[in-house]
């Protein structure tokens, strides 16, 4: 008996090492995802912000905080096509496409208030009741009641890592250990 060659997808030649290819997108592990909102901004009627890439964060109260020098307007119109698919609090990025075209790009964030710390970052962290904090890297003795609210919701066990956006806001991350 004679069998013939498959037909379709599976009988296309092989991979350059010889073994048959799958279909694309279907094996894999699949990279996360980094963005949760893409967009495009036109910014050609405003004077160059300046750059090729501006990283800024959106807070709920409409503020736009950026070390960049782009202008209010600039960020403002960033800010605007990000929040066509993402309302703020929100970190993203912005990339020069051309002249003035941009390409931005942003991600939820959660924000707290805290008072008392001293620094630019926090890590909290809770192991069997017993709490540790480390602000800039150093043991404070002190304590963050915000931090600690925002770890226990997580579970018995957490960490926090903090980083001060602006004053008394700082931008959260929380996860069960």
């Amino acid at each position: 008996m004679v069998l013939d060659a498959p037909q379709g997808l599976p009988a296309e030649p092989p991979g350059w090492d010889g073994e048959p290819r799958g279909e694309p997108g279907i094996h894999g592990v699949p990279r996360p995802r980094r963005w949760d909102a893409v967009s495009a901004a036109d910014l050609s009627d405003l004077p160059d912000p300046g750059g090729d890439a501006v990283e800024f964060v959106a807070l709920p109260d409409g503020t736009v905080l950026s070390s960049a020098e782009a202008s209010d307007e600039a960020l403002a119109r960033l800010a605007a096509a990000v929040e066509e698919q993402l309302p703020a609090p929100y970190r993203a990025e912005a990339v020069r496409r051309d002249a003035g075209r941009w390409a931005v790009a942003g991600r939820r964030i959660r924000i707290a208030e805290v008072a008392g710390l001293d620094g630019d970052e926090a890590e909290l962290t809770a192991v069997d009741g017993a709490r540790t904090l480390h602000v800039d890297g150093r043991p404070d003795f002190g304590s963050a009641p915000e931090l600690e609210r925002v770890g226990e919701a997580e579970g018995r066990d957490y960490v926090v890592r903090a980083r001060r956006l602006d004053g008394r806001v700082w931008e959260v991350e929380a996860t069960a250990l």
